[in-house]
């Protein structure tokens, strides 16, 4: 027995020792309702929990990973038992003491967020110590003595002592030391514990764990009283569990958020957040809000404006400068016209042949005008031949490698890319 309590102490040690590294150490203290289930107490038919006993129990935990766990804890407390029948009055309360090795599964971060309430189950292996005593004597060491009418009495029952006899009562001091008159058995043994429980988050890194667990012991001596079978306990616990390990980093915690209160990206000299005008190139003079001078106020800066002295009023191009409207009324008639034609010929009809010719047109267009063309950024992958041009056989590849998933064309890009095509 010394050689099994220096190894659990060891293990208990090493244990320590590893949870305090990995700063995962948590520690829970419990209550524990304690119900025998063995040999003695199946025939009372008083009360189904007046058999029942307090336990204690002090437990240390190391977290692996999301879900597992292992601990180490010890226990005490007391079991008991007692025969309420005529054929049988056996009785016995045991203290009991040992602890052992839990492998536990916590479901309380399956998901994303830690969550406030959680099942966990538990099951492992420990060593126990016991020893049986019973109320067999009353205060002046009289024996007590049961009779079939369920009296107890300080002599035996026959006639001749039923006058004489005096009636007394059981004051359950568990005075006697049990011992099995044939077998002189150890008294400690193994047992396999299984439990279920739910933990609820409290906060201050506490939690409290309601459970019941059912244990198993490898005798059936606990109480003295070999029938078949080896004894066993149920327990009800309630407990406060504290974790000590480091507060877990959440997605927020590498974040400066100072840094960024008083950050200036585009060197202004306006903070970002009262910046309204994000990305002012270096050098350019702003006002209090970020923001560049716009004199002639046609919402083109300064600084961009090609035509700073614009009239109030006028229409402006990205440059600032003064659009002809006599011109913007041509390009919108030809837009209209080429609406129109697009309309007819390749929304009615669409066919190659159809985009062949507009291309045909096209280039003769660009020879006479000598206009570049600028494929938006997004398009420019059906550029096959880099020419600067989207061509009908450019389509039709681009159409093509859709289908066969070689591209990142969808159906909406395909649609720009030939509206592209008819406006470049």
């Amino acid at each position: 027995m010394n050689r099994i309590s220096t190894r659990l102490s060891l293990l208990a040690i090493s244990l320590v020792v590893l949870q305090a590294s990995y700063a995962q150490l948590s520690v829970t203290g419990q209550v524990s309702g304690l119900k025998f289930l063995g040999d003695v107490g199946q025939k009372n038919n008083a009360n189904f929990f007046s058999d029942m006993r307090l336990g204690y129990n002090l437990g240390i935990e190391y977290r692996i990973g999301k879900i597992l766990g292992i601990g180490i804890d010890g226990m005490y407390g007391k079991l008991a038992g007692t025969n309420n029948d005529k054929d049988s009055h056996l009785n016995f309360q045991s203290t009991i003491m040992g602890g052992g090795l839990n492998l536990y599964a916590f479901f309380d971060k399956m998901g994303e967020k830690e969550k406030d309430v959680s099942l966990f189950v538990n099951a492992g292996f420990g060593y126990l110590m016991f020893d049986p005593y019973g109320d067999l004597r009353d205060k002046n060491s009289t024996l007590y003595q049961y009779w079939s009418d369920g009296s107890i009495r300080n002599l035996q029952e026959s006639a001749a002592n039923s006058p004489i006899s005096t009636v007394i009562k059981r004051d359950y001091t568990y005075e006697t030391q049990l011992k099995d008159p044939v077998t002189n058995y150890t008294r400690h043994t193994f047992y396999i514990p299984v439990g279920v429980g739910a933990k609820f988050k409290m906060g201050f890194r506490t939690s409290l764990r309601v459970g019941v667990a059912y244990n198993l012991c490898l005798s059936d001596y606990i109480d003295n009283y070999k029938k078949g079978g080896n004894d066993s306990w149920a327990s009800a616990n309630v407990g406060i569990n504290l974790h000590f390990g480091k507060k877990p980093k959440d997605a927020y915690s590498s974040v400066d958020f100072a840094a960024i209160d008083n950050s200036d990206s585009d060197e202004d000299g306006v903070k970002d957040l009262d910046d309204r005008c994000l990305g002012t190139p270096k050098g350019v003079k702003v006002d209090g809000k970020g923001c560049p001078d716009d004199k002639d106020d046609d919402g083109v800066y300064d600084y961009m404006d090609k035509e700073l002295t614009s009239k109030r009023g006028a229409l402006v191009d990205g440059n600032g400068v003064t659009i002809d409207k006599e011109a913007l009324a041509k390009r919108q008639l030809e837009w209209d016209s080429l609406s129109t034609e697009r309309s007819e010929g390749f929304n009615n009809a669409p066919s190659l042949s159809y985009l062949q010719n507009v291309e045909s047109k096209l280039k003769e267009n660009k020879e006479l005008t000598g206009k570049a063309s600028n494929i938006p950024a997004d398009l420019i992958e059906a550029d096959y031949n880099k020419d600067g041009i989207i061509s009908a056989a450019e389509i039709t590849k681009t159409i093509d490698g859709f289908f066969e998933g070689e591209n990142s064309f969808n159906v909406d890009k395909i649609n720009k890319l030939i509206d592209y095509f008819f406006e470049q």
